[in-house]
Parts: structure tokens; sequence; C-alpha cells
């Protein structure tokens, strides 16, 4: 075999190779890609799939009355994810935390404990509710 014909088949043997590499590169990044799709979406969907329920509480006159220290109301909270932000909150703390006055609207509504929820012009309820309790008095349907 001529040192000519050689150079060509290695040559061309190097360009196989390199084409291999880079479907095999591709392969890699679009499997990585859609991995990443699914997290993002799963992620997405866990923080906001009560986005619905929230709102429908909002549209029952549900309305959580709580205190920004309290940990009772953070953990509330936290049932709802990112969908928080759609429930009625009202912030009945004033002052630094134990500092004991309240806001108007949380002593004129009968608020003592927390973290309360009012449904429509019923007298506060008073506790953490889970979200099962908070679908059968408003009638919202839980995802």
């Amino acid at each position: 075999m001529s040192e000519e014909r050689r150079k060509r088949q290695q040559e061309r043997m190097d360009d196989e190779s390199n084409r291999d590499k880079k479907k095999r590169l591709l392969l890699y990044v679009a499997i990585l890609l859609l991995l990443a799709g699914v997290f993002l979406a799963s992620r997405y969907y866990r923080n906001h799939k009560y986005d619905s329920f929230a709102k429908c509480l909002a549209s029952r006159q549900a309305k959580m009355y709580g205190l920004y220290w309290c940990p009772h109301c953070a953990e509330q909270k936290q049932l709802f994810g990112d969908a928080f932000h759609y429930v009625p909150y009202v912030e009945c703390a004033v002052g630094p935390p134990g500092s004991g006055p309240m806001a108007q609207v949380c002593q004129a509504a009968g608020v003592k404990l927390f973290p309360s929820w009012q449904f429509g012009a019923a007298p506060p309820k008073e506790g953490k509710l889970s979200l099962e309790e908070l679908s059968a008095k408003t009638g919202c349907s839980l995802p």
C-alpha cells in the first residue's frame, strides 16, 4: 500500500471517529437537556400545584390571620408552597415578636390564637388546618 493511500485511509478513519464523537456528544447533551427539563417541570409543578386551590380559597372568602414570627403560621404557609401568595393573609403583628400589640383588623375579628382561619362571616377557627380540612370547609377541591 502506498504511503499516500495509507494517509487517506487514516484521514477517513479519523473523520469517522470524530463524527462518532460528535454524535455521542450531541446525544449526551440531548439527554442532559431532557433531564434538566424534567427536573424543572417537576419542580414547577411541586411549587405551584396548589395555585388553583389557593385561588379558590380566596374566591370563597377564606382568610388566614397570622404572625410573621409564629412557627405554626410558618408551617401553615409551607403547606401551600409558592401558592400561598394567593391566599388572603392578614398579618397581625404590629411590633417585635412577643410585644403584645396586634393589628386593629385582627382585634376586630376576635383573633386570639395563631394561625386562625375565617370563612366568610363566621367567627375565626383557631389552629393550623390541614389542606383537607380547608377543602372541606370551603368546598374547594385539592389537586
